[in-house]
């Protein structure tokens, strides 16, 4: 079918990118959706279940299977506002009569944090471009404080700690949001944020865990994911005797939807991680061993680590260019030319080959593509 609509399939050399459909799904998962899709379920009996399943796995009191992290992050904060107030809830998201402001530190905001928006939140920015202290929060919590966010996605030098925040803010009574979408590997952090007693926690379903891209999963407190799921798409609430759903509407999940996550989350939590790591070093040895004799040309290994949450994962390769015609960017876009497409990233001027998402083989066709271009 991609080939009758002109599509063609890319390698992806960048990672599990939304842009470019996330990650690959194991038959195993693809199986539990063909499942689904040949039977009808009551989606709130399914949802229900398969939440308590995730919790299970994840060692959360409750969990819900969100239409990806964005919407759980729209979801969390929606649910921190009401509390599982009708008469809130009915108002989203127009939220003056209520608590709505979200504590977000500045060296924590980001292309994603509008989410936090879209449920009418109000974003209370707190410290500096530099750092984030103790009084920056207590400060900041008032009457309208809803919750606090915290974004987990890269190191920071400067931001003030999840275990502060969790600690300023739950002696104020505060919840904590922690939107952990992309920190998976390592597998521990799918358990790490619940013990440390954040509140709700956000995973994309559609990264490394292996489920659809359009998934992600809530983990958190029982009171705010009930919430969270009578925010959600599936629920039906007789509102002054007239039948209404909320907020949440818009980010529908479907069965086939919610069994992959179920699936993908359990054979993720069963793999051997030392076995992809050894893989990924294996593609970026052969990488770099191809490419080191270009003159002008800078090749070595890359590891994006440690973060505050992760370990160094999957290592890259590293490409910088000098006294040459090429820039990282314009080789980026030459390799969106080939054939087939070949997507990498640059940062800092520099071009990165991510192996995490390259199937067998795909790394000759990157090296062959970049001799090419490079000749």
């Amino acid at each position: 079918m991609l080939e009758e609509l002109g599509v063609k399939p890319v390698i992806n050399a960048c990672g599990t990118v939304t842009v470019l459909g996330g990650c690959l799904m194991d038959d195993e998962v693809l199986q539990a959706m063909r499942e689904a899709a040949k039977v009808y379920v009551d989606m709130t009996e399914l949802h229900t279940k398969a939440g308590a399943y995730v919790a299970n796995l994840a060692g959360a009191e409750a969990a819900y299977i969100s239409a990806g992290a964005a919407a759980g992050l729209a979801l969390s904060i929606a649910a921190c506002m009401t509390r599982g107030q009708t008469e809130l809830m009915t108002k989203l998201p127009f939220t003056e009569s209520m608590r709505n402001e979200v504590i977000v530190q500045k060296l924590h905001r980001n292309m994603y944090d509008y989410n936090l928006e879209i449920a009418g939140a109000r974003i209370i920015e707190i410290g500096t471009e530099q750092k984030t202290t103790p009084r920056d929060l207590e400060d900041a919590i008032g009457k309208k404080t809803a919750a606090v966010a915290f974004f987990s996605y890269e190191p920071q030098i400067g931001v003030l700690s999840l275990a502060q925040v969790i600690e300023i803010a739950h002696k104020n009574q505060i919840p904590v949001i922690v939107d952990a979408a992309a920190e998976l590997p390592p597998k521990d952090n799918l358990t790490k944020f619940i013990s440390m007693k954040a509140d709700l926690v956000l995973f994309s379903g559609g990264k490394d865990i292996g489920a659809p891209n359009d998934t992600g999963i809530i983990l958190g407190r029982r009171d705010l994911i009930t919430t969270c799921m009578r925010l959600g798409p599936h629920s039906y609430e007789t509102v002054n005797s007239k039948r209404r759903v909320y907020f949440g509407r818009p980010m529908k999940t479907c069965k086939e939807d919610i069994l992959g996550v179920v699936v993908a989350l359990r054979r993720y939590l069963k793999a051997d991680p030392a076995e992809r790591i050894l893989e990924s070093e294996r593609k970026v040895h052969y990488m770099i061993s191809e490419l080191s004799d270009h003159a002008g040309v800078a090749v070595r290994s890359f590891e994006p680590g440690p973060t505050h949450n992760r370990p160094p994962c999957f290592p890259r390769v590293e490409l910088e260019f000098k006294n040459t015609q090429w820039s990282a960017e314009k080789v980026a876009e030459e390799l969106k030319k080939c054939d087939p497409p070949i997507y990498a990233y640059v940062m800092n001027e520099r071009l990165y080959l991510n192996p995490q998402c390259l199937r067998e083989g795909e790394e000759k066709i990157v090296v062959s593509s970049l001799k090419k271009l490079l000749s």
